[in-house]
């Protein structure tokens, strides 16, 4: 897929508190996501990769710098139909089941009932929840819920995915079967996909690997012995 890039960042700053408190997350970062990239956004705890993932997809607002999205449209435009979140905490929708929390996305976007249903139902079996259709959020381990949340993140295919730490709560097998199905999936319909993590089994998955510390991005290639 071409076309102008999906997501272009130019000294992008996020700063919290004021005077002596003020704690800046991301600082000075520029950056371009372009169609089809695959990139792992590794560092520890507490580097700024999730407030960086949270201004990529449009849920926060900088505090310096420019961030925009020339082929995805206005920042209002983005989620659902374009950008798909995966967040590092609990976000399934506790009224309702699996199936119909990784359906929202599609009906939000103006889709039928059919084509939510179908999209889940696939979704479902790649992400290996089959036989967890009809439990509540309540009802599931944290790896279940995981996987949930990044199944109904690619439902409706957005063009870009953003997932905090997909493995976090998974054990050793099923992180290698989220990550085959992101990549396979990301494959077909020709998305981006951008995650955080601190894994580097999982880093060395991706074909592009950045990397933050103290809020500093560096978006040269990162070797996965670093």
């Amino acid at each position: 897929m071409t076309g102008d890039p999906l997501v272009v960042a130019d000294s992008l700053t996020r700063s919290f508190g004021a005077g002596a408190t003020i704690v800046t997350a991301v600082a000075d970062a520029s950056f371009t996501v372009a169609a089809s990239n695959r990139i792992a956004l590794v560092g520890p705890s507490g580097s700024g990769k999730s407030t960086l993932l949270h201004l990529v997809a449009g849920l926060d607002r900088p505090t310096g710098g420019e961030i925009s999205w020339p082929a995805l449209g206005d920042r209002e435009d983005l989620r659902p139909g374009q950008v798909g979140v995966a967040f590092q905490g609990p976000s399934l929708l506790p009224p309702l089941t699996v199936l119909e929390n990784i359906e929202l996305p599609v009906i939000l976007a103006g889709r039928s009932e059919e084509v939510a249903r179908a999209a889940a139902v696939d979704l479902i079996d790649a992400f290996g929840l089959s036989g967890l259709e009809d439990k509540l959020p309540e009802e599931l381990s944290g790896g279940q819920s995981q996987r949930a949340a990044v199944a109904r993140a690619f439902a409706g295919a957005p063009r870009l995915v953003l997932a905090d730490e997909p493995t976090g709560q998974q054990d050793h097998a099923n992180a290698e079967r989220l990550i085959d199905a992101m990549l396979a999936i990301a494959k077909v319909d020709g998305t981006s996909l951008l995650i955080a993590t601190h894994d580097w089994s999982v880093a060395e998955r991706f074909e592009t690997r950045w990397s933050m510390e103290s809020g500093s991005l560096r978006t040269k290639e990162v070797p996965c012995s670093a």
